[in-house]
């Protein structure tokens, strides 16, 4: 797995935690494919935890895959979006 600091850790956690975001956003903004952000929320979430995102995660409307969206999907962004994550990704 590629080392991370705490800030960027946190902040896939966060993005990861997130229904709209998908794994694709991650790996653009972090260089981390799906499969190390799923052993990533293994190794830090605790076990109940790991296994309620994972349930989200593989549910069907789960938006976490870009194959996955609909599109015809409505996606809210905060105005602060940018301020927030400095994600590169954004911008669009």
């Amino acid at each position: 797995m590629k080392k991370l600091n705490e800030r960027d850790r946190n902040r896939i956690i966060e993005m990861a935690w997130e229904d709209r975001t998908p794994f694709e956003a991650i790996e653009f903004q972090f260089g981390l494919p799906a499969k190390e952000v799923i052993k990533l929320m293994r190794t830090t979430l605790k076990r109940s935890s790991f296994n309620l995102w994972r349930k989200r995660v593989n549910s069907g409307p789960s938006q976490k895959h870009l194959k996955k969206q609909p599109d015809d999907m409505v996606k809210f962004k905060s105005t602060r979006q940018r301020q927030i994550s400095l994600n590169k990704i954004s911008k669009r």
